[in-house]
């Protein structure tokens, strides 16, 4: 008896065989459903039963997150009424490994009624299902890797990778970029680094701990420990003329001319660094908060007036990361 991954082995090698004997099938019937797909005005409707209908599922799933408007329709519930969710401008890919799958041949005529394109996903486009297609593409495997030969294996296998292969043609049609991927995915890293704002964490004026250069050190002290950011402003006829952080309190408590009762513009730190645009992206606002080894970010406007701040936590606290490339 073999040891399991030699069963393991042969299962890879069979399903890969299969892909790589229909990359030799895929031609202008491929293309004319990545045609179909790309022209059209309504969404992608995908249907199946069974392991077909698990696979149309995620194939429906990937195609919405790569700009093709699609979802997932069980035939059955299509039958008892969902067929309302279908409209003249969209177009039906049906997932049948025999192409005589019941619940799915018998729906083909009624979308038909739509005067909505089929794309037929079969193992010949001489099937039942081939047979209402605009366009079909060839699922067809020489042997399952089941050993019985009955499982759906190498043939979920081929459609699942199929059904990627569209989704990245279409991408490529289209011209689809990674900033279009971010739109559907804003809460993964890559959304979070292209479509974040800095202006998105802005902490308005009014909310900063803010004092006059002429402000008392103990006075400032108290006033930068109830503003909870670690830094204090210092404005001097309506500009920012210096920042006060608890490193430059350690700092200036080491200092032999230090007095609590001495103005805050004495231990200030006059040139403090500011940006005057906060449309620019957070992940750009953390490289220069990290870059310059400072906790709070200063926006002011062109005439060096407070607009607000950005602090390195609410950055932190929404996910933002810088990619590994940065």
């Amino acid at each position: 008896m073999k040891a399991p991954h030699e069963y393991a082995k042969e299962t890879l090698q069979i399903e890969a065989e299969a892909l790589l004997a229909s990359r030799e099938r895929v031609g202008e019937q491929f293309d004319k459903a990545v045609e179909i797909i790309s022209k059209l005005k309504g969404k992608l409707i995908v249907v199946g039963v069974g392991k077909s209908g698990h696979i149309g599922s995620k194939i429906a799933a990937t195609l919405a997150s790569t700009g093709t408007p699609s979802f997932f329709l069980h035939p059955a519930e299509a039958m008892h009424g969902d067929l309302g969710m279908i409209s003249k401008e969209d177009a039906v890919l049906a997932i049948s490994y025999s192409g005589a799958s019941e619940e799915v041949t018998k729906l083909l005529p009624h979308i038909k009624n739509f005067e909505v394109p089929i794309i037929g996903m079969s193992r010949s486009i001489d099937s039942q299902l081939g047979k209402f297609c605009d366009a079909h593409i060839d699922i067809s495997v020489a042997k399952e890797a089941c050993p019985l030969g009955i499982a759906p294996t190498s043939s979920t296998t081929l459609t699942l990778a199929l059904g990627d292969a569209l989704a990245v043609a279409l991408m490529e049609v289209r011209g689809f970029q990674k900033q279009d991927f971010a739109k559907f995915h804003p809460a993964g890293s890559l959304g979070r680094r292209l479509y974040l704002k800095a202006e998105h964490f802005l902490i308005p004026k009014e909310e900063l701990p803010i004092v006059s250069s002429d402000t008392l050190l103990k006075d400032a002290i108290v006033v930068m420990t109830q503003g909870k950011l670690g830094n204090l402003l210092i404005e001097e006829d309506g500009k920012l003329v210096g920042v006060f952080s608890d490193g430059d309190l350690r700092r200036s408590l080491l200092r032999e001319d230090f007095d609590f009762n001495r103005a805050i513009a004495d231990f200030m730190k006059a040139t403090p660094f500011t940006i005057s645009d906060a449309s620019i992206l957070a992940v750009d606002a953390l490289e220069l908060i990290e870059s310059r080894r400072i906790q709070l970010l200063i926006v002011t406007d062109k005439e060096s007036r407070i607009v607000g701040a950005i602090h390195i936590h609410d950055l932190i606290a929404a996910g933002v990361e810088r990619s590994e490339t940065q």
